[in-house]
């Protein structure tokens, strides 16, 4: 869009950075540049308009674009080029993701690269690799207390061997996903340690203050993120003789993104990533960016301001990127993280959809999709060109951020649910099969989130130690229910790493002092190389597990209805203990793919008539996808097994 002003500022812009820019071939910066500047500007403005520093801030801004988009290599930009021409390359059916801890799962980077192989067996081409990125010892957070932005920790490797990884995974059509930390840094960072030398401009970096005066404002609207390891948000530093606001924990210092300097740095991180090969970044903590005095200081607008201008400038640079939003707030909150008002993403692309995975581990717990169901009905469409991130397990913990409404609606009082799902996988439960252990117990109000690993929660662990069969049968079932809801329901489904061998909890965390308040670290268990040899051995555990995930993910490859383009349509089918769903191929209207999954431990009818009068099972027989069977419809109903689903072409 062009508009006067702000063009006329780009012209003296440009003017000045001309003799920087020497001989380089510019052309598709400057055609990217002129088509963003427009919003680039306007979004600088309304964020740092008012401030005196204006000017020369934006000037160094594109300076900053100018400067990367010069560094990025010839392959990359040819790479840019191609997904701009096919732009909705990533909704596609075909990817399949994995999330890792480097050390956990290879030790290194280059016994990852050695694993590769591991991944293609399994059929995944987008890896997400957890922080790798320079921490201190013993306060890393697992990673998100990042020390040194531009630097791999050493135990993984260094830059070139990242290199080598992201070249071996193109050759494999592999993407690669990393960690941008956005909210905050270590207390050991070099910006935090000027800081506490007396440096005025890097305490501006954070928000310090000399007495509690403002911190005890901020901290009466301000939620705690972890009641029982960090309470409150702020933390006294001795030798800077300032408080400064640390919101996760002691360590992790706020960047104050008031300050148009800590944007320009931040996106000159994300650029520097973006350069080395990174085809995806996932940009940690994003609802927390803006803290607003008398707010929650979560989800404020300013903060999709930010997330839009590191948009529109990535797109100038290096437009082949997206963005993920790692943001687990209330549904009403995460879809806007795509960007609000506009057909494609203008803040992120990706984005994690916790409120499904919430809501199939609840319906796993009452047996009934009454919930599922309605939750999902409460989800606003997402955008065109964007898409969810779906998953059963991660790094995290899970939540039941439910809107109290819709647990209301389906006649549960919304404390007592909560309660109860908190004991059911925690085993607490009278005939509860999980075992997980509670994350963030608030000792004010009785909340709390879970922790285990999906093959643990989903009750395996325990069939195991009773040397149950049948309950070992049922687990595997329900595992692979689960992984069949996230591979067909629409987005990119992701992996979590130890999922597709039946990983169980790892207590021995509790052993390790910087570890043993932390029950996430109960399923971050090291990757058993032992054990996953075993998925080629029929009749063990690892291999039905395995082999039942590598099937799912290669049929579902093969359908295209799968694609995510808004094309999934909820069915009520007058059984509560059955989810089902419709996905149809928007090129090919007739062909349509219906999912249906039994979340009771017993056998349940899915009746057919209701199903007909919409078009739907309309013949004798139908084919399973995933099983490749012919079934019979004979009757008023078709009987879906325990903890068991069907794709059935229709």
């Amino acid at each position: 869009m062009y508009e006067q002003v702000s063009h006329s500022q780009l012209n003296d812009i440009l003017i000045a950075l001309q003799p920087q820019l020497g001989e380089h071939d510019l052309q598709h910066f400057y055609i990217r540049l002129g088509a963003n500047f427009y919003a680039i500007h306007a979004l600088f403005h309304t964020l740092y308009g008012e401030r005196a520093d204006f000017q020369p801030q934006l000037q160094r801004l594109v300076e900053t674009l100018a400067r990367q988009y010069i560094a990025r290599s010839n392959a990359l930009k040819q790479q840019d080029m191609a997904r701009e021409k096919d732009h909705s390359w990533f909704l596609s059916q075909k990817w399949v993701g994995y999330a890792l801890y480097c050390t956990e799962f290879a030790q290194d980077l280059p016994g990852l690269i050695a694993h590769l192989h591991y991944l293609q067996d399994l059929g995944i081409n987008m890896l997400h690799v957890m922080p790798i990125l320079d921490c201190p010892p013993g306060k890393s957070d697992g990673g998100y207390a990042v020390r040194d932005f531009r630097k791999i920790d050493p135990r993984y490797g260094d830059l070139h061997t990242l290199a080598t990884l992201s070249q071996q995974m193109k050759q494999r059509d592999m993407l690669l996903t990393l960690d941008v930390v956005v909210n905050h840094t270590s207390d050991q960072h070099a910006w935090a340690q000027q800081a506490r030398a007396g440096d005025a401009q890097y305490q501006d970096y954070y928000y310090t203050f000399d007495d509690r005066q403002m911190p005890d404002l901020y901290e009466q609207s301000m939620p705690e993120v972890f009641p029982e390891n960090a309470p409150g948000n702020f933390t006294w530093d001795a030798t800077m003789g300032k408080w400064v606001m640390t919101v996760f924990n002691d360590f992790q210092w706020d960047l104050n993104y008031r300050n148009p300097a800590v944007f320009i740095e931040m996106m000159d991180v994300i650029l520097f990533w973006a350069n080395q090969g990174v085809d995806i970044l996932r940009l940690d903590a994003v609802a927390f960016l803006w803290k607003k005095l008398g707010s929650s200081c979560q989800n404020e607008r300013e903060a999709h301001l930010i997330l839009q201008l590191m948009k529109d400038c990535c797109q100038v640079t290096a437009p082949g990127v997206l963005f993920i939003a790692e943001a687990i707030v209330a549904p009403v909150e995460i879809i806007k993280y795509f960007g609000e008002d506009a057909i494609n993403a203008k803040e992120c692309e990706l984005a994690y959809n916790a409120t499904l995975m919430a809501l199939l581990w609840d319906a796993i717990a009452t047996r009934k999709t009454n919930l599922l169901e309605r939750g999902i009905r409460s989800l606003p469409n997402k955008l065109e060109r964007a898409t969810w991130i779906n998953y059963i397990r991660c790094h995290d913990d899970i939540g039941w951020g439910f809107d109290d409404r819709d647990i209301v609606k389906v006649g549960y009082e919304p404390q007592a649910h909560r309660r109860f799902l908190t004991d059911y996988f925690t085993g607490d439960h009278p005939g509860s099969p999980a075992r997980g252990l509670a994350f963030g117990r608030n000792i004010k109000t009785g909340d709390a989130r879970i922790s285990g690993s999906l093959a643990s929660l989903a009750g395996l662990e325990s069939a195991l130690e009773q040397d149950d069969a049948a309950a070992i049968d049922l687990a595997i079932s329900t595992i692979l229910l689960l992984q069949s809801m996230t591979l067909s329901f629409g987005g990119l489904p992701l992996i979590y790493y130890g999922d597709a061998i039946g990983t169980l909890n790892d207590r021995d965390y509790v052993h390790d002092e910087s570890k043993h308040l932390d029950s996430r670290w109960v399923h971050r268990r090291k990757m058993d190389w032992t054990r996953a040899e075993l998925r080629n051995k029929p009749g063990s555990v690892e291999f039905r597990i395995f082999q039942g995930l590598k099937k799912l993910i290669a049929v579902r490859k093969e359908i295209s209805a799968f694609a995510d383009h808004n094309n999934r349509e909820l069915l009520e089918v007058d059984n509560p203990h059955l989810f089902a769903f419709v996905r149809f191929d928007i090129l090919h209207a007739a062909s349509r793919v219906l999912v249906v999954g039994n979340f009771d431990t017993a056998a349940q009818p899915l009746p057919l008539a209701g199903l007909q009068r919409a078009g739907l099972l309309k013949h004798a027989t139908v084919r399973d996808w995933h099983g490749g069977e012919i079934l019979t419809l004979a009757g008023d109903a078709l009987m879906i097994p325990a903890r068991g689903f069907y794709w059935l072409q229709t």
